[in-house]
This record gives structure tokens, sequence and C-alpha cells, in this order.
């Protein structure tokens, strides 16, 4: 009678990767990949456990960028080029976490897409 077996996870030695992080006004999304655009590990304000408008907040960011650092490490990864999209609040602590975790950033790029007049933007609020 055949079973069948559990495989082994196989640990990955990847010493440098790239951290995405996608900043919004309400969210914030890490994703570490390695050079070729494979992820390795994500994680987003929701993914911890937030809910709301919690998800926007720069502490959230810190926590999300923490987890997903802390499961590149695992994964053996030392070095990081840093790619920030966006104008979220969580900008900062976002790559500050990324530090603290036990990545060594080699670069910081900011990717924030800028309009050439494009869209027309909201209406700014009454108060």
């Amino acid at each position: 009678m055949a079973y069948n077996r559990r495989k082994r996870k196989v640990k990955k030695n990847i010493p440098e990767a790239v951290a995405h992080i996608h900043s919004t006004y309400n969210n914030t999304i890490v994703t570490i990949s390695d050079k070729d655009g494979n992820a390795i590990s994500w994680s987003s304000a929701g993914r911890i456990g937030y809910k709301g408008s919690k998800k926007k907040t720069p502490f959230a960011a810190g926590l999300t960028s923490e987890a997903a650092a802390q499961a590149a490490v695992d994964a053996g990864v030392k070095k990081v080029d840093v790619f920030v999209k966006g104008l979220g609040p969580g900008r900062e602590n976002a790559i500050r976490s990324l530090q603290t975790a036990g990545l060594e950033i080699t670069s910081i790029t900011d990717e924030t897409p800028i309009p050439h007049n494009g869209c027309r933007p909201p209406k700014r609020p009454r108060n």
C-alpha cells in the first residue's frame, strides 16, 4: 500500500533580493522577490490582522514590512534593494522596519508614478 510522503521544504539561499513597498493612502503592501522577480515573501496590513482605517497607519506599515522581512531572512536574504511606490503615510516606517529586521539596504529608489496632466484630481475637502 503506497502512501503519500511529505516533501521537505527546501531552504533557498538567496543573498540579494528586491523589496517593493506599495504605500497607498489606505494600505501598505510589501513584496520581497529575488532579482528575477519571483516572490520570496509578501505581507500587507490586512494580512497582519488590521481592518479598516487602522491599515493606513505608519505603525501597521512597520509591522507589515517586518513580517515580510522576517520571512525573507528565513529564506537566506541578507541584502535588499528597495523600490517605493506611492505617497501613503507608512513609507518611511516600512523602510526603517526592513533595516531593523536585519536586512542590509543597498539602495532606495522612488517609483511613484507622476502624471503628466493625466486624470483630473478629486475635489478638495471642505472644512
